[in-house]
């Protein structure tokens, strides 16, 4: 099979599942193009995971969507063809895009140019067997363009990921999730969302939604549930107000004003980061707090094993199965978070780690404090989320089973817009 893969950045600081997504693929047979829309830059190649090192999969099958070279394709004769349909196509989004404001707009006329200058350029009519969207949003536009104007009974499958794709900004997306072949989701939660979304459409969707959940190479992260640097707090991700590292900085705070000698390290940056160095500053923490910045893979991973416990703090729905938790569960970190989306699902609903409500800092500290104390509990949280983590998390079963899915598609009478 040949799959075009459809996502808004790669390689990219974060793409550690996107880059396990496509070795489970690739491992299953599947050739893969993958079509970023954001330009390539090759300085973020140090953060795609080994897994799919350039031995495994060739740089040249990434191809970048540059915008001004597509604008031009769009001016050209040959374009022309198929262009009453794409001008319709266009208006109906558009018209969706600008119910969410001039960024999504400007976003969604971008992605309509490169998806049109994509077939226009690339691709002979029959040259890929099945179109992956791998974001609902932008990247599921473009993809949905694309295959709009391929007019191939070829299948088309969409993932639904997070706040960036699902919670947030639904730009088209009731008609894309109309038209695909599979809905892709991480976690019941997103099942969940999308039936209070679109309550009058779900009797249609809910037979092509499919529960996939992102796996990891468990050979890669070596199981310890003890022998831990002391009193030592992790918290990883994207500086965004919605990851709660101001709450976690307040937290550690708490804890530190009752007298326990605790260190938190960030790993990760953003358009908070400045941010939090103030708020520590201004806490009086900042010999407790240690910012990491962005960490190559390796790196992250033994900034987890390394950590007394990991801390994920959201404050609303923004990540739905962070990879970090995956991440700490396999490698014996008890993990300490939020009560949202599909954090609860990953840890048992509290059998595999706490969970506390969002925004709630005297909980975090509290939470900190039993874990820091509590040699026995962080083993138990360790060994049964390891287990759960082999249950549910394994890489090579998970991308069989997706895999087999995009094998046994066939194009659906999808709804026509």
């Amino acid at each position: 099979m040949r799959l075009a893969v459809f996502t808004n950045q790669f390689p990219a600081p974060v793409s550690t599942f996107f880059a396990r997504d496509m070795r489970g693929l690739l491992e299953s047979g599947i050739e893969i193009d993958i079509f970023p829309l954001r330009p390539l830059d090759p300085s973020l190649w140090r953060y795609v995971p080994d897994i799919l090192s350039e031995r495994v999969f060739p740089r040249h099958k990434v191809h970048s969507l540059n915008f001004n070279r597509s604008l031009v394709d769009l001016l050209m004769p040959s374009t022309m063809w198929k262009f009453g349909p794409f001008l319709r196509d266009a208006a109906a989004i558009c018209a969706s895009a600008v119910r969410f404001g001039l960024e999504p707009l400007a976003k969604s006329v971008c992605v309509l140019v490169q998806g049109r200058s994509l077939v226009n350029r690339h691709f002979s009519e029959n040259q890929y067997d099945h179109i992956l969207a791998y974001w609902g949003n932008y990247a599921g536009t473009c993809a949905y363009v694309f295959h709009r104007l391929l007019g191939q009974p070829i299948p088309f499958s969409i993932f639904l990921h997070a706040g960036t794709d699902l919670y947030r900004d639904q730009v088209y997306l009731r008609q894309k999730l109309l038209y695909a072949d599979n809905i892709i989701v991480v976690c019941e939660f997103n099942k969940e969302f999308i039936r209070e979304l679109y309550p009058d459409i779900f009797p249609l969707l809910r037979q092509k939604i499919y529960l996939h959940h992102l796996g990891l190479d468990l050979r890669e992260f070596y199981f310890e549930s003890d022998g831990r640097l002391p009193q030592k707090i992790v918290g990883v991700g994207r500086h965004s107000k919605l990851k709660g590292f101001d709450y976690l900085l307040r937290a550690t705070h708490q804890v530190l004003s009752r007298g326990r000698d605790v260190h938190l390290e960030l790993v990760g940056e953003g358009e908070e980061t400045e941010s939090l160095r103030e708020l520590a500053i201004e806490l009086g923490i900042t010999k407790n707090v240690t910012f990491l910045g962005w960490l190559l893979p390796d790196d992250v991973k033994q900034a987890i094993k390394t950590a007394t416990i990991l801390v994920h703090p959201s404050i609303d729905l923004g990540d739905a199965v962070p990879t970090v938790i995956k991440e700490a569960m396999a490698l014996g970190t008890p993990v300490i978070a939020s009560n949202l989306a599909g954090i609860p699902e990953l840890l048992g609903n509290g059998k595999y780690g706490l969970l506390v409500p969002p925004k709630n800092i005297n909980a975090l500290a509290k939470g900190i404090e039993r874990l820091i104390e509590d040699n026995e509990l962080r083993v138990h949280f360790a060994e049964k989320a390891r287990e759960f983590a082999e249950e549910k998390f394994d890489l090579w079963k998970n991308g069989k089973r997706l895999a087999d899915l995009l094998y046994a598609t066939r194009r659906r009478n999808g709804e026509e817009i």
